[in-house]
């Protein structure tokens, strides 16, 4: 299985992969480590990643950015609402009232969710990963923000589905950074947990992350953030700043001009950077808008002024993390920063009043959390082993239920009111489970639901879950236990409802002594192996019964299932037992928001269509560049090392053949389909390749015939040699060998002579690959024979009586048969043989190779 933690950020996404050696950062196609999450669609195809953000020029309103703020929030939104006015693209409300994205794609304007440009994004980050493992990559582990909703987290699922990813895990950003810190850590304190605080300063958001290391381990103590305080801020108020300026002193109002705006966000974004680093910087644009070139300058304490408002929220965050872990500045051991805006000098300053200690960079800003979530695939996944360390994760915010129930002066149930309950707090352990029980005589509705929507600015309810229909075997009010999951993404959902009734049975009891007292429900939470961090709380709910008339055995009893303990008397008695009748009742689900799972199955279809089309478009570009290439290349060839290889009028025809094919190219040529490249290059070759054989045979033919003429040689020599290790071989083969290579030779020079009075353009008699073939012919019968091995000599008996029986040889032991095999037999032959290596010059089998001295 694949191991691959992604990490896709407002600007631009990092893909870390594990190796045996470790985690490595894989780089893009131009050799980058970071990619921009930008997604362009042209006429004909989508350009992703680099190619986006190089086309993002000159097609502004056609190019997606900044799409993780906008997934998973309603149109509405205020902070979305803010957001907009700074992207070129056009945005509207869609019939649900949550975003859909204009583009115009493939001749028409087309409309995408923000959940498919995502899903577009993961794709990219995906074949970057598949191009540097060699393999397909599925399983994964995707870093996400603390502050994203149930329904932001269920669309970052949802994209990654369309990109044909599974995510093992959602891990937060801050913890996946903590996780990347501790895991190397080996002189972590056993008891007394070193606390350390994480600032991630991102494009878009800060977020602020105190976790506590001991030996083994992270518990994260406090999570706190701003979703609109981040480098994108900064880059804003030079832009405002500059964009005022040159109103005033060149009279353009870039705001009036998509691709003006782009280009001075960008140009400020390259400012911001020289200004970390420089107490001045200058900001010059060629042709900004109207023809006008425009410069300005401005230094670091003016840049600090105008960022007065934003620097301001920075204490903020940190001074809520501090309170929620209950710590103060003096317990906090160290502060690591990260996030690709962590290096303005403004920000380090501000930690550095607040901690009252210099903030580290001992971590890559920008990698840190891709890092981390490799980290954490690595250790869900069985492929690597991967050192103990556990994370014990938090949830940032209150889920409650709500429910209808009766009041409590109410006359049999005559009134009802909307009750609820806090079932995950908020620092909740991640994933947990809950079970409540509810007495209900007929289908009913659960609400889930944020307890506090004061730091969200999203809609309160999360879903809703009808439970039924069910119905009770005695008619009464029947008991449920519904069980709420918080699993590992962050994602709440009722897991399933279950109906209990109790009813009598004649159980035999044969056996003596009394073991233990009957339990009937004793399933404990922690036997849910779904669910590592798992808890339980009864919530007695009855239609027409007080909360008070409920039993006090279900309060705070765990009530997953049945384990029927039997007891043991001294007589064989029938004694009646009650028995625990357990049946599912169906669960639906309704997610405010969340696309449908056919939408979903749509959107996966779709996909796979726009990367049909784009990957037919690159194969066109490749194919029309070959043609092209094809063109220039066998041009200057042809008046080169090709010129004596052919004659003058082919050589014109051809080089007006190459001409006339690269006008085409840039006229009629320019868009055409790849069977058109294809056949086109074909035709090319038909007159190109006789030229190029001829000269590749001219070249390759004398070290040929040189080897050819050795192996003729080598086994002559050695089928009329007197050496005494090939007196074993017969003369009848040895003249069969001498016949071969006079039958070779006299085939060789005829052929040879042919071919010497042809001139260079000629087409070749001779060709290597015949000499080549001839050659082989010639091993396969000669090599046999002269490498046969001499026969093995049977030993000389010590004694007269261990004479051998008649019919047969004794051998000494340890001694080889001449059949036992061809190794043992070889290393029987005569030491210094000689016989040529004929088949190492002509490519072939070199494992036959003749016996060497011994």
């Amino acid at each position: 299985m694949s191991v691959v933690g992604f990490d896709f950020g407002n600007e631009s996404g990092v893909v870390a992969v594990a190796r045996q050696r470790g985690i490595d950062v894989v780089l893009n196609d131009e050799s980058k480590r970071e990619t921009p999450a930008i997604v362009c669609f042209g006429e004909k195809q989508r350009f992703l990643g680099t190619a986006g953000a190089a086309s993002s020029m000159m097609n502004p309103k056609n190019t997606i950015s900044q799409i993780k703020r906008l997934i998973g929030r309603q149109f509405s939104d205020p902070e979305l609402q803010r957001d907009l006015k700074a992207l070129p693209f056009s945005v509207t409300e869609g019939p649900d009232g949550y975003p859909l994205i204009h583009a115009r794609y493939l001749g028409e304007m087309r409309t995408f969710t923000p959940t498919q440009v995502l899903g577009m994004v993961f794709s990219d980050l995906k074949t970057i990963a598949e191009k540097n493992l060699n393999a397909a990559v599925v399983d994964c582990c995707i870093g996400i923000p603390i502050y994203f909703t149930d329904l932001q987290r269920r669309a970052v699922m949802d994209a990654a589905t369309i990109a044909g990813l599974h995510p093992l895990h959602l891990i937060h950003e801050t913890t996946a950074t903590a996780l990347a810190y501790g895991i190397y850590k080996t002189d972590l304190p056993e008891n007394d947990p070193l606390n350390v605080a994480f600032i991630d300063v991102g494009h878009a958001s800060l977020q602020v992350c105190i976790a506590g290391f001991k030996k083994g381990q992270l518990k994260i103590l406090a999570h706190s953030f701003d979703r609109n305080l981040g480098g994108r801020d900064f880059d804003e108020a030079l832009f405002q700043h500059f964009a005022a300026k040159f109103k005033e002193e060149y009279k353009i109002d870039v705001f009036q001009n998509a691709r003006a705006c782009i280009r001075l966000r960008a140009a400020c974004e390259k400012l911001k950077k020289v200004l970390s680093a420089n107490p001045e910087a200058p900001l010059n644009i060629e042709c900004l808008m109207d023809e006008k070139d425009v410069r300005g300058f401005i230094k670091r304490e003016e840049f600090e002024q105008i960022s007065i408002p934003i620097l301001e929220r920075v204490k903020k965050p940190l001074e809520k993390a501090l309170a929620e872990a209950g710590l103060t500045t003096e317990n906090i051991h160290a502060v690591e920063v990260v996030g690709s805006s962590s290096r303005v000098p403004a920000i380090m300053r501000i930690l550095t009043e607040f901690f009252g200690k210099e903030p580290r960079r001992t971590m890559n800003a920008s990698e840190c959390v891709a890092k981390g979530c490799a980290l954490q695939c690595a250790i869900l996944s069985p492929t690597f082993k991967v050192r103990e360390f556990q994370v014990n994760e938090s949830f940032p915010f209150p889920i409650a239920l709500s429910w209808k129930g009766p009041a409590p002066d109410a006359q049999n149930g005559a009134l009802e009111y909307h009750q609820s309950t806090i079932v995950f707090p908020k620092g909740n352990p991640i994933p947990s489970v809950k079970a409540l029980t509810f007495y209900r005589s007929g289908t009913f509705t659960i609400d889930v639901q944020y307890a506090d929507v004061s730091e969200l600015q999203a809609p309160a309810k999360i879903s809703t879950y009808t439970i039924g229909p069910f119905q009770s075997a005695k008619g009464e009010r029947a008991k449920l236990k519904v069980k709420v999951r918080l699993n590992l993404h962050g994602i709440v959902s009722v897991d399933s409802a279950t109906l209990l009734e109790e009813e009598e049975v004649e159980v035999p009891v044969v056996k003596e002594a009394v073991k233990e007292p009957a339990k009937m429900e004793t399933d404990e939470a922690s036997g849910d192996a779904a669910a590592p961090t798992t808890s339980e709380s009864d919530v007695n709910m009855q239609d027409a019964k007080g909360a008070g008339d409920a039993s006090g055995a279900e309060n705070g009893v765990p009530e997953f299932g049945d384990r029927p303990v039997k007891m043991e008397t001294d007589a064989k008695v029938e004694v009646p037992k009650k028995k625990v009748k357990k049946t599912s009742i169906p669960v639906t689900e309704i997610v405010y928001g969340a696309m449908a799972a056919a939408d979903v199955q749509k959107a996966v279809e779709k996909e796979f269509e726009m990367a049909l089309q784009d990957r037919v478009m690159e194969e066109t570009k490749d194919k029309k560049n070959a043609v092209e290439a094809y063109v220039y290349d066998m041009r200057n060839k042809l008046s080169d090392k090709y010129q004596e290889f052919v004659i003058d009028s082919e050589r014109e025809q051809f080089i007006a053949k190459l001409q006339e094919v690269e006008d085409w190219l840039y006229e009629d040529g320019e868009d055409e389909t790849k069977g058109v490249y294809i056949a086109k290059l074909e035709e090319l070759k038909k007159q190109g390749d006789p030229i190029e054989q001829r000269y590749k045979e001219y070249t390759e033919r004398g070290s040929v015939f040189d080897q050819f003429v050795y192996c003729i040689n080598s086994y002559r020599e050695a089928a009329v040699s007197n050496d005494p290790k090939f007196d074993h071989i017969d003369l009848a083969e040895k003249q069969k060998v001498l016949n071969e290579c006079v039958e070779a030779e006299a085939w060789f020079r005829e052929k040879k002579q042919q071919q010497d009075v042809l001139p260079k353009y000629a087409n070749p008699v001779l060709l290597s690959a015949d000499v080549r073939k001839k050659a082989e012919s010639l091993d396969r019968v000669c090599r046999p024979i002269m490498t046969k091995p001499k026969p093995v000599r049977p030993a000389t008996p010590e004694t007269p009586s261990s004479q051998p029986p008649q019919g047969g040889e004794q051998q000494p032991q340890g001694a080889e048969s001449p059949n036992s095999g061809n190794a043992n037999a070889t290393e029987g032959a005569s030491a210094g043989s000689e016989v040529p290596p004929a088949t190492e010059p002509m490519d072939t089998d070199k494992s036959e190779t003749a016996p060497s001295a011994s």
